[in-house]
């Protein structure tokens, strides 16, 4: 009697009881149908003005210098002033924070994180067949290729839209949504720890910056550095090698190093060519010099957590030069440490025993990143990304063991070593992790989609419960750190739907 008495509020009622069917529908069709609908407005209301924003903000160089604090830095000036323009045009919220830009939609107490960054790796502009810092949208058709791509502009772009498509669609939401974009994930964590001190942290948390399905646990970020000087007993009046140098990062996989060959001899040298002619997936290059030759690798960079996907330069430059016993100057020193203990593998399968796996994450893998030349000496750095199953004090306890060994054997002593171990992050039970497989597999077709584990470490690691959701597809190499980044523009498109639709499922959750 009281609904027919009162036919504003049977209407309210009515409303409210039809959104809450369309948010409880997912467990039987993937999504709901508001945010199915809101995902499909969003791709044809702001496909093209995504791509046109990511190549606003790709053209900023937002490189970490060193000795240049990030408000001196003209390129993050300019990057913060187009965010604020894009955002407060789409009539969203702006916030700056000195190191994190926020970007919110809506209201409440409650709040979903999404965490990015604007930040990017170096580009060698040499390596790319337009300016790494210009989208390139033509000359690879189906291709959107520069630097910050995919790691992490593209995806910044992407949640802009999606964000914009929920609120011209006024979906309703039950918490605020708040884009975090920091601006030194690549180089330095300290501010965002700094920040995250005195930041009310989101009821949910996601970052936008590594794989789907959805990503529950990251590999810790660890480093072995050895560092070589010449022994001044070795006699260098026959060949020897000098000026080892290569690499541009310490988490790419490097693409291009080199050598010179001094004093060498024509049945030295054949060898040396005749192993590099057995492999046929690196190119090398030989280059005659005063007294020698100069040797270059040429390989395939890619991101140092997945290096299984790349031609590690520098491994396969130490490699071909195994066939002589060279002089333990510095050069020389790391060359045998290289083919003793590194190899051309990428598990750590020659170094000693500290090879392992783990049932979920997968195996520990190992990458020369650089070797590069200072006042204290010729330095390797190898990158380790470590699972959970073993721990850090046995890990850097075998990491010793090897290089003792190795030193001992080779009658050498290395001028430093620095063994830094990350820790492994795992995330189980976390509730956003089921609906987010709910929108993965509706979007993707990808029926049977678990959580997966992954090499590269991102900020999800500096908050409670946070999991990664894109941009890349699983089973594809992760192009951010290459000196060939890119997304392709479908992808580009399925991650506006999923993150529109993510958002609202999350939101409401």
């Amino acid at each position: 009697m009281a609904f027919f008495s009162h036919p504003r509020l049977l209407i309210m009622r009515l409303i409210t009881g039809l959104l809450s069917l369309a948010f409880t529908v997912q467990a039987y069709a993937g999504v709901s149908f508001v945010a199915q609908e809101t995902a499909d407005y969003a791709v044809k209301k702001y496909e093209a003005a995504m791509t046109d924003t990511l190549a606003e903000l790709v053209q900023f160089e937002t490189v970490a210098r060193a000795n240049v604090p990030l408000e001196d830095n003209q390129a993050f000036s300019g990057f913060k002033q187009s965010l604020k323009r894009k955002a407060l045009s789409l009539g969203l919220e702006y916030q700056d924070h000195g190191h994190v830009l926020v970007v919110a939609l809506g209201e409440g107490d409650e709040k979903l994180g999404i965490v990015t960054h604007g930040d990017v790796q170096p580009a060698n502009p040499k390596k790319w067949q337009n300016s790494p810092f210009v989208l390139d949208r033509e000359s690879e058709p189906g291709k959107l290729v520069a630097r910050g791509s995919e790691d992490d502009k593209g995806p910044i772009a992407t949640a802009l839209y999606a964000m914009k498509a929920i609120k011209d669609q006024a979906v309703p939401m039950k918490r605020r949504v708040e884009l975090l974009v920091y601006l030194a994930e690549e180089s330095d964590w300290a501010p965002f720890k700094t920040f995250l001190k005195t930041y009310s942290i989101p009821d949910y948390n996601i970052t936008i910056d590594a794989s789907y399905p959805v990503v529950t646990a990251e590999k810790g970020w660890s480093e072995v550095q050895v560092t070589a000087k010449g022994q001044v007993s070795e006699d260098l009046s026959g060949p020897h090698l000098k000026n080892f140098t290569g690499g541009y990062f310490r988490s790419q996989v490097p693409d291009h190093a080199q050598v010179t060959l001094f004093n060498s001899n024509a049945k030295l040298l054949s060898a040396i060519r005749s192993r590099a002619a057995e492999h046929k997936n690196i190119e090398f290059e030989f280059l005659a010099v005063e007294n020698g030759h100069q040797i270059t690798a040429k390989g395939v960079a890619i991101h140092s957590s997945e290096p299984e996907h790349g031609i590690n330069a520098i491994a396969y430059l130490a490699d071909i030069l195994a066939v002589h016993d060279w002089p333990m100057n510095a050069s020389g020193t790391l060359v045998h440490y290289l083919n003793d203990l590194v190899g051309t593998g990428v598990y750590a399968e020659s170094f000693g025993g500290i090879a392992y796996s783990d049932g979920f994450m997968g195996p520990m893998t190992a990458a020369v990143t650089m070797v590069k030349q200072d006042d204290e000496g010729l330095t390797c750095f190898l990158n380790l990304r470590r699972p959970t199953g073993k721990s850090a004090v046995q890990l850097e306890g075998e990491i010793h063991s090897a290089l003792a060994g190795w030193q001992s054997k080779r009658k050498v002593s290395l001028a430093g070593i620095v063994v830094t171990l990350g820790t492994p992050y795992r995330v189980d039970g976390a509730a956003h992790v089921e609906p987010l497989l709910e929108v993965f597999r509706h979007f993707s077709g990808i029926k049977d989609a678990q959580p997966v584990s992954i090499g590269g470490s991102t900020n999800a690691k500096l908050l409670p419960n946070a999991v990664s959701f894109g941009p890349s597809m699983p089973g594809r190499p992760y192009t951010g750190h290459s000196e060939h980044e890119f997304i392709t523009v479908e992808q580009f498109r399925m991650n506006l739907k999923m993150y529109t639709a993510m958002l609202i499922e999350i939101g409401n959750l």
